[in-house]
């Protein structure tokens, strides 16, 4: 097994970054350009996992060695993606939208070993619970700017926190990318995280 010092991430999400970093990682942001709007006959499911290997695919010819991730996330409220709003009125109908009601987050990830053209693909879903919303907060929280880069709208860390009322799944799923999963699989390339630093006794 060798040890995974560092990816390329072909996203520009500050999220994503932040939880891979979190893993001792390398991190190296190489965005993929990807266009994500919508795909006709493609379902929530479908759409994300699309986009995490077309990601995937673009950063792998952007570089010429490494490990390459990728990940989409796409909200579903009954069958309908919802994706990142274009401007401050969408974000306030999609909350609105999901303002009591319950739906799906789904996240796609692809990894891609350059050197030996080998990887791995995974997609989870959380079901998540909105709490009512009223007018007043929905539109002190797209005025924070916090939706706008959020698919659905929202994001469950920070300021978003307050719009969910429970989850079933796993948080990092809803966050953008199933950390859990992703290392279980990194052993399928034949990587495994470095062993954390030793922390000097006190």
């Amino acid at each position: 097994m060798v040890e995974l010092l560092s990816i390329v991430l072909a996203s520009a999400s500050p999220r994503r970054f932040e939880l891979l970093t979190s893993l001792g990682l390398h991190v190296d942001v190489r965005p993929s350009g990807l266009d994500e709007g919508d795909r006709p006959g493609y379902g929530p499911r479908e759409l994300a996992a699309f986009h995490a290997s077309a990601k995937a695919d673009a950063g792998a010819v952007a570089v010429s060695s490494g490990v390459v991730v990728a990940a989409d996330t796409v909200v579903d409220l009954d069958g309908v993606s919802l994706g990142k709003p274009r401007t401050m009125a969408e974000a306030a109908s999609m909350l609105r939208a999901l303002s009591g009601r319950e739906h799906l987050v789904h996240t796609a990830y692809t990894v891609a070993d350059v050197p030996s053209g080998r990887r791995i693909a995974g997609l989870l879903t959380t079901r998540v619970q909105f709490a009512r919303l009223s007018e007043d907060v929905i539109a002190t929280y797209v005025a924070s700017g916090d939706p706008m880069d959020k698919a659905g709208s929202y994001g469950i860390q920070g300021r978003g926190a307050a719009l969910v009322e429970r989850i079933d799944g796993d948080f990092h799923t809803v966050m953008g990318f199933p950390l859990g999963d992703f290392v279980r699989r990194l052993p399928e390339l034949g990587y495994a995280l470095p062993p954390p630093p030793l922390v000097p006794a006190a």
